[in-house]
């Protein structure tokens, strides 16, 4: 979405809100409405959630620089620095465990038009290994309100975009 504010506005309190890419003043007016109504978590960029007390969302297999920093500020108690991350098999589940990640989205649970023609786990599959996460799981890919009833337990939450726009 280029500009997700208003599809934030219309989120019930306490859902969060994960933003990627998105130009510093959006981000600051983002991170002011969030602050009334809950999280916001800032996709692969350490520094700017940490500026903006917002969490941050780490993408599956990213590596980069301000990671760490992040992780400190975190321990030593850094106002609103949640931490999410993408996790889109086994790999990444262990992963986001040994970060002790506050969140995990496990992804595509059905397929999805983000990212057509990947391969999607499926609820089988997807229950399966979010069983076996140790952390929170959030659904996310495809998710739109006619199978929203078929996302499996344990599932904590869920997450769209194509719904949302």
């Amino acid at each position: 979405m280029p500009d997700p504010r208003p599809a934030a506005a219309r989120l019930p309190r306490g859902a969060g809100v994960v933003a990627r890419g998105m130009a510093p003043d959006f981000l600051e007016s983002l991170a002011r409405q969030r602050r009334r109504r809950g999280p916001l978590l800032l996709g692969g960029n350490p520094r700017q959630a940490l500026a903006l007390q917002a969490g941050l969302h780490w993408p599956d297999r990213a590596t980069g620089a301000g990671f760490a920093a992040f992780r400190l500020a975190r321990r030593a108690g850094a106002p609103g620095a949640l931490l999410s991350m993408a996790a889109h098999g086994p790999a990444g589940l262990r992963r986001a465990r040994r970060q002790k990640a506050d969140l995990i989205f496990l992804s595509p649970l059905f397929p999805t038009p983000s990212h057509p023609g990947a391969p999607s786990l499926g609820p089988f599959r997807w229950a399966a290994q979010a069983r076996r996460a140790g952390r929170p799981v959030a659904a996310l890919g495809g998710i739109l309100a006619t199978n929203a009833a078929r996302v499996p337990p344990p599932c904590c939450g869920l997450a769209a975009i194509t719904a949302l726009a």
